[in-house]
């Protein structure tokens, strides 16, 4: 009797975890439902994402009636405004059932309108994953509304056979990239060097606002969503920043760092740990010529002296109400997607870091990343020791604050296009850098 009792309690188990519930299961592999799912990890032709949720369809989404079909790919700051656009009837987009967002983006949507995750996953399971990751998808009414599948922070990245000749050159070392007063002094002595930018930063006012808080800043966010411009810890930071951007010292990128560092006009790059995957093995210049990447990974810089804090970035999964059946269908996607080994394996590949507890433990002996292998070992390497050593903070969830971000970075790279050449003609960098001061307040 035993015997035979102990399979039942393993399937009993087994149609628990998969339901979130001890309810009867609305799915049907007869009759199967399609969840269309936006997402944000790699536009190219077979993102890992895109080969997890293959075999997801060829598998456990064809064994229990659930097809999860890939409707749009975008980056994380644009998505938020097509999935409002698709919310009110847009003629270019319609809402999907799963989507990639900020908690930000999903509270814009309305809390009412999205799938509360505790209703799927038990506290069991959830006692399984990061707490702050958690955290930084709950609404402040306790709604789970995003689902964490991983994180990411912000690193530098550098072309090290550019940073061996510029080494030899000044005798300036990576050491000297562990704070930012040692950035700020490596970008002049490379400027003036090169002639060119040491770096491009994707993220600038999450370094100057991760820079003031560090220095005791506290709060300096304002009820609208924008910034006390009285705080004069934030405006020390901001100004720091911007003399070498005045100079010319360092750019806020195009869009993404790694082309421009691919591409040899800067040296480095600062931002996601999932820029990575976009990094190619060689830098090619201008004048066609070609050189090993040789990329270095470090962590990013932090005020000498101080505690170090890491942003805690990344989407997480949405799913929009509409059916039981549906949101049943979405949590068995995200409970698949997230089980510890395959979600070790989805982050190896992307630069991302893993969601559950002790998996960077697990990292340490992993032998499946991508090529080249030592970018990536350097890469978690980088990850471990801000993991162990920084505060992680988690980044603004003000409604419309990245449509003020984006206007904030065009506007300055509008302006890094003269400011240089001014700063050589000898006006003066502090009145320069006040100019980028005034943009910032200027942003409504």
């Amino acid at each position: 009797m035993k015997k035979r009792m102990l399979p039942l309690l393993l399937l009993a188990a087994l149609l628990l975890a998969l339901t979130g519930c001890g309810e009867e299961t609305l799915l049907d592999k007869n009759d199967p439902v399609t969840v269309n799912f936006w997402h944000v990890y790699g536009e190219q032709s077979g993102s890992p994402m895109d080969v997890l949720v293959q075999e997801f369809n060829h598998t456990v989404g064809q064994e229990q009636g659930v097809r999860v079909q890939v409707t749009n790919l975008s980056s994380a700051s644009k998505i938020g405004g097509f999935l409002k656009e698709a919310q009110n009837g847009g003629d270019l987009q319609e809402m999907p059932d799963l989507f990639t967002c900020h908690i930000s983006d999903a509270t814009a949507l309305g809390e009412e309108n999205l799938v509360d995750w505790h209703d799927w996953f038990t506290q069991e399971e959830l006692s399984d994953f990061v707490p702050g990751f958690l955290a930084d998808g709950t609404a402040e009414d306790g709604k789970l509304l995003l689902f964490p599948i991983s994180k990411s922070t912000q690193l530098l990245m550098c072309n090290g056979s550019g940073f061996d000749r510029f080494a030899q050159a000044t005798g300036v070392s990576y050491d000297e990239l562990a704070t930012w007063e040692g950035f700020y002094d490596a970008a002049g002595q490379f400027y003036d060097w090169s002639g060119k930018p040491f770096c491009a930063l994707d993220y600038p006012l999450r370094a100057v606002e991760l820079c003031a808080l560090e220095r005791g800043s506290e709060d300096f966010y304002t009820e609208d969503g924008w910034y006390d411009t009285d705080n004069a810890v934030f405006k020390e930071s901001w100004m720091q920043f911007a003399r070498a951007l005045a100079q010319g010292h360092i750019v806020v990128s195009d869009l993404y760092s790694n082309t421009q560092v691919m591409t040899g006009e800067v040296l480095s790059g600062l931002g996601s740990s999932a820029a990575i995957l976009y990094y190619n093995d060689t830098v090619t210049y201008r004048d066609g010529t070609q050189e090993p990447m040789d990329l270095h990974v470090l962590p990013m810089p932090m005020t000498a002296g101080r505690d170090a804090l890491m942003t805690q970035a990344g989407v997480g999964l949405c799913a929009y109400r509409t059916t039981e059946q549906k949101a049943e269908a979405a949590a068995l996607f995200v409970r698949w997607l997230t089980e510890a080994e395959r979600n070790l394996d989805f982050v190896a590949q992307t630069g991302y870091m893993p969601v559950r507890n002790g998996a960077f433990d697990d990292i340490e002996t992993y032998d499946k990343f991508p090529e080249p292998v030592e970018s990536y070992q350097q890469l978690y390497a980088a990850l471990k020791t801000m993991r162990e050593n920084d505060t992680p903070v988690s980044e603004p969830r003000f409604e419309g604050y990245y449509g003020k971000v984006t206007a904030l970075y065009d506007g300055l790279r509008q302006m890094q296009q003269e400011l240089p050449a001014r700063a050589a003609a000898g006006e003066d960098v502090d009145a320069l850098a006040e100019e980028t001061w005034a943009l910032l307040c200027s942003i409504q």
